[in-house]
């Protein structure tokens, strides 16, 4: 089975004009920043609201690109000829010829390749690593790297399929129509969705928008395979109306009467940084270790498990996958310091369901002052204060013993918990503030928690933190 693309079938797939080249010339890796490109990658200027990426195509072939592929520029006939030995096609827009190229990709591949597609409001990530980490066990895997979950990130993850059996692919959205696009090029075996919780709520209205646009995955499936959540409200919900053309699939811990929960926990021990469990399916039982601390990485193992169990996996190899999966960096980092202080850097995002399982593993921890050091969660739009708030209320109702926050919404959160009674809470204008605060006031044994929505740069106050204690 051939597999490779070649400057032909990318002239064919876009309609690119070749400006010069070589038709047979084979495509591999892709990349579109030239700062992190490698010798003999292909290089696709992607435009943005600030700047072309086409622009930069000299940039890359000094980098060790062979092929680029941009959008159409003047390009100087002198600058040409200084490159004659390469490869350049110029398209009409570039991101929709990445998106028809690993499109291509992915049909090269037909049934030989199964196609696992992740979404939900939160939780992707940290399923899609332990998805890909069961699955490794029986099968040559691909998985998203980091969150490279969007219009970009996963055309670029399918670019890299090679001889892979399975692909793990994690897809995000912001607005309606974007996991559409995204299905649509990797149409995935089986789906999953995690939970609708409130991410991004305030581009897409309500919850109810928000499992609209996260069923969108369905959309490019032949046969439509779905694995939920089904103590999610929602999701619950949704697959009780009659769905004859959708094959569905559950995992709970609370809705155990739900007929199409298949997998499901019981005997849980919730630990500091692990949690032990019996797992359950109408066949057998079995005990599981996550690595990770908080109720939310059960869940994971639930789905793990059942996509396991959908792809013939072994128990013990399902068992292996689970108890020796790793996390992506900045999700729930944990770092020991000096006098027993533990750091948990879980500053990536950040959403109300998010900051409340975070919480809820902080509180796990037996010694110390448990410290909660929050920013704002973004894209809440109308909702903002109404979430923000309801986060002060679920701390006052925590074990936290001492609350900061720096943001703007995040004063909502320091105004309620302190009206709620918790004694030590403090708002800073910036968050640099916090790390003196800190640094000052931290005490041994102390538990520190950074969690925002990765634009607030949080995880840098955590590393900052973190070097100059």
């Amino acid at each position: 089975m051939d597999t490779s693309i070649r400057v032909k079938d990318v002239i064919k797939i876009t309609k690119a004009e070749m400006i010069q080249g070589n038709l047979e010339q084979e495509c591999c890796d892709f990349a579109y920043d030239t700062r992190k490109m490698k010798p003999n990658d292909v290089y696709i200027g992607l435009k943005t609201e600030k700047s072309d990426g086409s622009y930069y195509w000299q940039e890359a072939l000094k980098k060790g690109a062979d092929i680029v592929i941009i959008n159409k520029i003047n390009i100087d006939k002198k600058d040409l000829k200084n490159w004659e030995n390469k490869t350049i096609l110029m398209v009409e827009d570039s991101l929709v010829a990445l998106q028809q190229i690993a499109s291509y990709k992915r049909s090269l591949y037909g049934n030989n390749l199964k196609v696992i597609a992740i979404t939900g409001s939160v939780g992707k990530t940290s399923t899609k690593d332990m998805v890909a980490s069961v699955v490794s066990q029986k099968y040559k895997t691909l998985k998203t790297i980091g969150n490279y979950n969007n219009h970009i990130g996963v055309p670029l993850t399918l670019l890299k399929l090679r001889d892979e059996q399975v692909a793990v692919v994690e897809m995000g959205m912001n607005h309606m129509g974007e996991i559409e696009t995204l299905t649509k090029i990797a149409r995935p075996d089986i789906a999953v969705i995690t939970n609708i919780g409130t991410s991004h709520i305030g581009n897409l209205g309500s919850r109810e928008n928000i499992l609209k646009a996260k069923l969108e995955i369905l959309d490019g499936m032949d046969k439509k395979e779905i694995i939920i959540n089904s103590d999610n409200d929602l999701l619950q919900k949704w697959s009780k109306t009659n769905k004859e053309d959708i094959k569905i699939h559950g995992f709970a811990i609370e809705n155990l009467n739900d007929e199409k929960v298949e997998v499901w926990a019981d005997n849980i021990n919730l630990k500091e940084n692990s949690s032990d469990f019996i797992c359950n399916t109408d066949k057998q039982k079995v005990k599981l270790k996550v690595q990770a601390g908080g109720v939310h990485f059960i869940y994971n193992a639930l789905c793990a498990t059942l996509v396991g169990k959908i792809l013939g996996i072994d128990v013990e190899d399902i068992k292996k996958g689970i108890e020796t999966f790793k996390l992506t960096e900045k999700r729930m980092e944990v770092t020991k310091l000096k006098n027993n202080i533990t750091v948990i850097n879980d500053a990536y995002n950040a959403s109300p369901e998010a900051v409340k399982a975070s919480i809820k593993n902080l509180e796990t921890y037996k010694t110390g002052r448990k410290i909660a050091v929050l920013g704002d969660m973004l894209e809440l739009g109308d909702f903002s204060e109404k979430l923000h708030k309801d986060i002060g209320s679920f701390i006052a109702e925590s074990g936290i013993d001492i609350l900061l926050c720096s943001g703007k919404s995040s004063k909502y959160i320091i105004d309620v918990a302190t009206e709620k009674g918790v004694k030590e809470a403090h708002y800073f204008k910036e968050g640099k503030q916090i790390v003196r605060y800190l640094t000052q006031k931290v005490k041994k044994d102390d538990v520190i928690l950074f969690k925002a929505s990765n634009g607030m740069k949080f995880y840098q106050l955590c590393d900052d933190f973190i070097k100059n204690f």
